[in-house]
C-alpha cells in the first residue's frame, strides 16, 4: 500500500506531465529551491539542460530580489525569450517554477496556471521549508 506521501507525489508529478502535454511546445517543468536544488522535474526529450544549473536558477532569483528593489512590489514571474526557446519562472517561495518550451509556447497559458498550481505546491513548500 502506498503512503500518503508517496501518493500526493504520483499525484503531483501526474498532475505536471499533464501540463507537458496540455501545452503545445512546453518541454521542461522543474521546480528547485531559490538556490537551485532540484526538487521535481518533468520532461519530454529536448536537450535544453542549461536551464536546470543551479547557477541559472540562482540568477533568477537575485533578479527578482534586484526588480523588487524597483518600488513597484514583489516581482513574480520573468519571462526570457531566446531564438529557439522561452523560458518562463515564477517566484513561489521558498519554490522557483522554471517553464522551458518551445519559441512558439502559448506564454500566456503558462502565465494563467500561476493560482492554479498553489494548491499542488503547498505539500512542497512544506518539505523545503523544514529542511
Amino acid at each position: 500500500m502506498d503512503t500518503p506521501s508517496l501518493v500526493m507525489s504520483k499525484d503531483i508529478n501526474n498532475y505536471f506531465e499533464g501540463l507537458l502535454k496540455k501545452i503545445n511546445g512546453l518541454y521542461i517543468i522543474q521546480i528547485t529551491d531559490r538556490d537551485g536544488a532540484p526538487v521535481m522535474r518533468v520532461s519530454q526529450d529536448k536537450n535544453v539542460d542549461f536551464t536546470l544549473t543551479s547557477s541559472f536558477i540562482s540568477t533568477f532569483t537575485t533578479a527578482s530580489d534586484q526588480a523588487g528593489k524597483l518600488g513597484l512590489g514583489r516581482n513574480k514571474t520573468i519571462i526570457s525569450m531566446y531564438s529557439n526557446y522561452q523560458v518562463v519562472q515564477m517566484n513561489k517561495l521558498p519554490l522557483i517554477l522554471t517553464f522551458v518550451g518551445s519559441e512558439n509556447c502559448n506564454t500566456g497559458l503558462i502565465l494563467a496556471l500561476e493560482q492554479q498550481l498553489d494548491g499542488y505546491l503547498e505539500d512542497m513548500r512544506l518539505a523545503v521549508s523544514e529542511s
